[in-house]
């Protein structure tokens, strides 16, 4: 890996850990990392450093390879106003919105721009300590030999001892009924301590709706909990893909108009559109 690219990933690591109370808590957030590991890319000892490392660290710091260019649209100021709502007055709120509206970038993008803002994207298969290691991971806290238990008491204990936490919770319908029950245990022990925002597809105000009817376990402390509302993106306006295509260098006014019209207001497919003209071009 050329050195000008290493002191890109470097640049942005000091940045990553600038958003934890410590240099070790950055390197307990990161996978097969050590804070040894840590110390010689920042002190620049990298001698030792393989590139597979160097990578690693680049993709989970958010690295990136400047091939796209991200843009601000409608969907992405309401969720940075409502993260920041959260986090300032330790408020609680579910958002939901169809799939490739831009949810996970505008998270990522909040998280890794303040600190004491912990991104979790969660997984269908999570167990109950699954979901805690890698809340525990977001924060920097050590997991090895703690039970479920125990995971929790930290969790909170640290949260509590924070000003203005916040937990991203991205992709929460994919959470099984037993581990989006730990959100409850999460509001009851930090209400007014510390924010959370649940991200999401429409199918979790669905779901929570379909609980609450049926009566279902844990559902109606759920909506409660959650304001007894999701706030519902609008989706992808026309003015937003086509500030997406000419940031990403796409101007002409006949493909701007094609690529909207074949988006289906998914920023994913229109990513893909304009690889593909790019490529042609």
């Amino acid at each position: 890996m050329e050195t000008t690219k290493k002191d890109q990933i470097v640049e942005k690591l000091r940045e990553y850990i600038a958003r934890f109370d410590s240099q070790n808590k950055a390197a307990n957030s990161l996978k097969g990392v050590s804070s040894a590991t840590i110390s010689q890319m920042v002190n620049s000892n990298w001698e030792l450093i393989k590139d597979e490392m160097w990578r690693n660290v680049a993709a989970q710091i958010g690295m990136n390879d400047g091939e796209w260019v991200g843009v601000e649209t409608r969907d992405f100021k309401i969720m940075t106003r409502l993260m920041q709502d959260a986090q300032l007055h330790s408020n609680v709120y579910a958002v939901t919105g169809a799939a490739g509206t831009g949810k996970t970038f505008a998270a990522r993008q909040f998280a890794s721009s303040n600190r004491r803002v912990y991104f979790i994207q969660c997984a269908e298969f999570w167990n109950k300590k699954m979901f805690l290691q890698e809340l525990m991971a977001a924060m920097g806290r050590e997991t090895a030999g703690l039970t479920i238990g125990e995971m929790m008491y930290d969790v909170v204990s640290e949260l509590k001892k924070q000003q203005n936490p916040l937990i991203v919770f991205d992709e929460a319908d994919k959470l099984a009924d037993f581990v989006l029950y730990f959100f409850i245990t999460l509001y009851n022990q930090l209400e007014d301590q510390a924010g959370i925002v649940l991200c999401a597809t429409n199918y979790l105000e669905k779901r929570i709706n379909w609980g609450v009817k049926l009566n279902k376990k844990g559902y109606n402390e759920i909506y409660s909990r959650i304001g007894r509302k999701c706030v519902t993106l609008k989706g992808l306006s026309a003015s937003d893909i086509s500030a997406v295509c000419m940031a990403n260098g796409v101007t002409e006014k006949a493909q701007l108009q094609e690529i909207i019209a074949d988006s289906e207001s998914d920023l994913r497919r229109v990513k893909r559109k304009i690889h593909a003209l790019k490529n042609i071009a």
